[in-house]
């Protein structure tokens, strides 16, 4: 599935967390990857986050999954929306979504969300703090866009949902199959089905917050510490009143700490494991046996093709003299020569088929080791 019209050079420069932009059937063939009746399937598996959402008279109700299977086979009257989270770790149809809006870098990309409602099904007006593209899949969806919203913007009541109390829309269109409605972080939205059988996919991206940013990386560097690594005043000297603390006894702590946080090298290193780590922590995707080195040059050799886990997530950081750092589910490799060659492979797509002339490297055959062994490649193609 790819674009046959899409400017993404004028998106980015225009569009990109800056206004809405709703973006007409731009596929060469527009196909909807996955059924209703295969998404109700997700919803009653364990380990795949979905919820429910019911539209009545006094308001939105939430149910979580996952449901059992009679729970779809229920007449509902009042309008409800099935949302599942991460489709595209289970589907690889849905993980092909992702390929046409890679030109936005990969450590962005959350996930794909999907959704089907009746008529009249909708989630309610609300905001995001991230980029979402929401491509029309089946059916038809009315999608009313307000202003940007924050913390201050008042919210309704509501035990489970984050809905906006006053929302005024300055944009409405009917989406219809392929059509794609870009919202950037903070704008309000609702989007309401048209007519049974509505499929939208959210294809979702991150961004950290400066808050997470640094306590996560503050934890990081303070596990790294000595006990022994204490503040020191060997040139203390009488002062005036004994209760104060000193602008240099200040600066000095201060110092200590900024200086401990200001390693680039160290921080590109924790940033690169950090934001691999899965979405789903507990998710265990390893094979039952690791795979022998043998094993895997002998796949190399014979052009078996690699694939990786839809729910993976891969990333590399250029270091000096052609080396990369690889990271991968959490997990970091550095890797040089063939190796950083395949690495950055790896990084470019979801399938990759090896030089069989690297079979005999010993880096690369145990780099593809690991990473089959922890779950995040398998050979052969995707399912």
């Amino acid at each position: 599935m790819h674009f046959a019209q899409f400017d993404t050079a004028a998106f980015l420069q225009d569009y990109w967390q800056k206004r809405p932009l709703l973006i007409r059937n731009p596929w060469a063939d527009w196909r909807n990857p996955l059924e209703p009746d295969e998404l109700a399937g997700l919803a009653c598996e364990e380990g795949v986050e979905s919820r429910l959402i019911t539209r009545r008279a006094d308001g939105l109700m939430l149910e979580s999954g996952p449901f059992p299977e009679a729970r779809f086979g229920q007449p509902e009257i009042a309008p409800w929306t099935l949302l599942v989270q991460a489709a595209d770790h289970h589907v690889p149809e849905v993980a092909a979504l992702i390929e046409p809006f890679r030109f936005v870098p990969d450590w962005r990309i959350d996930d794909v969300m999907v959704s089907y409602a009746t008529d009249g099904g909708g989630v309610g007006a609300h905001f995001d703090q991230y980029d979402v593209f929401l491509v029309q899949g089946l059916g038809r969806r009315r999608w009313r866009v307000g202003p940007r919203c924050d913390a201050a913007t008042p919210l309704l009541p509501h035990d489970d949902l984050r809905l906006i109390a006053d929302f005024e829309a300055t944009g409405e269109w009917v989406l219809g199959p392929g059509d794609i409605l870009y919202v950037p972080p903070g704008f309000a939205h609702d989007g309401v089905a048209r007519g049974d059988d509505c499929m939208t996919y959210s294809v979702g991206f991150r961004a950290p917050s400066r808050g997470d940013l640094i306590e996560s990386w503050a934890a990081h560097v303070a596990d790294l510490m000595s006990e022994d690594d204490r503040y020191t005043d060997a040139d203390l000297a009488p002062q005036s009143h004994p209760g104060e603390i000193t602008a240099p006894a200040l600066a000095r702590l201060q110092g200590m700490v900024l200086d401990a946080l200001s390693d680039k090298a160290t921080f590109a290193r924790w940033f690169g494991a950090w934001t691999s780590l899965p979405k789903y922590a507990e998710a265990d995707w390893q094979p039952e046996a690791p795979m022998p080195h043998s094993a895997v040059r002998a796949f190399l050799a014979q052009g078996e093709p690699l694939h990786r886990n839809p729910a993976s997530r891969f990333a590399f950081i250029r270091q000096e003299a052609e080396a990369v750092c690889l990271f991968v589910d959490g997990q970091t490799f550095d890797c040089a020569g063939d190796a950083a060659l395949v690495a950055q492979q790896l990084c470019a797509g979801p399938r990759l088929i090896v030089d069989p002339g690297l079979a005999g490297s010993a880096p690369v055959a145990g780099l593809i080791a690991a990473l089959v062994d922890q779950g995040s490649l398998a050979f052969g193609d995707a399912d």
